[in-house]
């Protein structure tokens, strides 16, 4: 009997792009101590780790973008009381767990642990977070509230019209770029973005604008590096201009990259991919997680980044050391029906 069952689309591409975000968010947070530490380092220093940092930042709008393609191209009917417990309860509950476990390890101080300490971090974690990732789910979690919202509209809407809405995005990025004053420019609108952008790279093809994506984001790749290395070539201090997340430059290189690695994902041999989707299933664990073998990397007193010589050396093995440890707690975590919500 013939076989009239429609393949599904490969979604490997979606994991490979989990894969690179999570490397890349370990490596941004390996780095950050050398912002700190520009005016003192000798240029071949700081140049590798300002050069990752400005062609990491990508990450996270990567991460947004991948919820807007899937939760938004589910096309069955929405039913909260399934929605609220499996999609927003997944991110809601292990992120107020790890606002605690923060704040009891942001307790210790100078050799000892201080319930005041952490008493305090508790008291301002409604606005503050706890650890310097968590700030993600500040932003993140709301957009559980939009994509129900957007999803139908966007299903509604004629193509010319939601290009129209991208184009405006855009235009509201480069004003944020350029810190110009306008109500838009708010976190929940300039993330919901990506999620639009997000979804329309999932449901559009973009085969016959490879050559624009590459050249486009390879062109602000290359603007972002060269631009942060000038600033502090002439400031002689690290700037963040070239790294907001909610900027035309890193909104241009996520959309590139979702667009070429959708194209080629499936040319990376088979050999290598259980390696990519191990990694990508356990990538959120991981980021919850890493931080936690950073902090004696991160701690001055030990100068373990010297230890390696140079910088570009330190961030490689730092970073895959991180990830590695990462990962094993995180499937360590998983092992127990008590724990395993921990790292969803």
């Amino acid at each position: 009997m013939a076989n009239n069952q429609v393949a599904k689309p490969s979604l490997f591409y979606i994991e490979c792009l989990r894969f690179i975000a999570a490397i890349a968010v370990v490596g941004i947070h390996v780095l950050g101590p050398y912002r700190e530490l520009v005016p003192e380092l000798a240029w071949h220093e700081w140049l590798p780790a300002i050069s990752l940092n400005a062609i990491s930042r990508w990450a996270v709008p990567i991460f947004i973008m991948i919820s807007g393609a899937l939760l938004m191209s589910d096309q069955r009917p929405f039913n909260a009381a399934h929605y609220l417990p499996r999609r927003l309860a997944k991110v809601l509950l292990p992120f107020l767990a790890w606002t605690v476990i923060y704040a009891f390890v942001g307790g210790y101080q100078e050799g000892a642990w201080s319930w005041e300490a952490t008493a305090t971090l508790l008291e301002h974690s409604p606005n503050e977070h706890t650890w310097y990732h968590l700030w993600f789910f500040y932003d993140f979690i709301p957009l559980y509230f939009v994509i129900p919202l957007l999803a139908p509209l966007l299903y509604k809407m004629e193509k010319q019209r939601i290009l129209l809405l991208l184009a405006a995005w855009l235009v509201l990025t480069l004003m944020h770029w350029l810190k110009v004053e306008t109500p838009l420019r708010q976190n929940i609108i300039l993330y919901s973005g990506y999620l639009v952008m997000g979804w329309y790279l999932f449901n559009n093809d973009q085969q016959a604008h490879l050559k624009f994506w590459l050249a486009t984001g390879g062109a602000m790749l290359a603007f972002n590096v060269l631009g942060s290395a000038f600033y502090i070539w002439q400031q002689g201090e690290y700037s963040s201009v070239f790294m907001g997340y909610k900027s035309l430059n890193t909104a241009v290189i996520a959309m590139s990259l979702f667009v070429l690695i959708k194209a080629y994902a499936e040319r990376i041999p088979q050999r290598v991919r259980p390696f990519i989707k191990t990694i990508s299933k356990y990538s959120f664990g991981i980021y919850l997680v890493h931080p936690l073998f950073l902090i004696p990397v991160r701690n001055p007193d030990y100068g373990i980044y010297q230890w390696f010589g140079h910088s570009s050396i330190a961030l490689i093995v730092i970073s895959a050391a991180a990830l590695g440890l990462a990962f094993v707690l995180s499937w360590l975590l998983t092992r127990s029906s008590l724990t395993r919500w921990l790292v969803p």
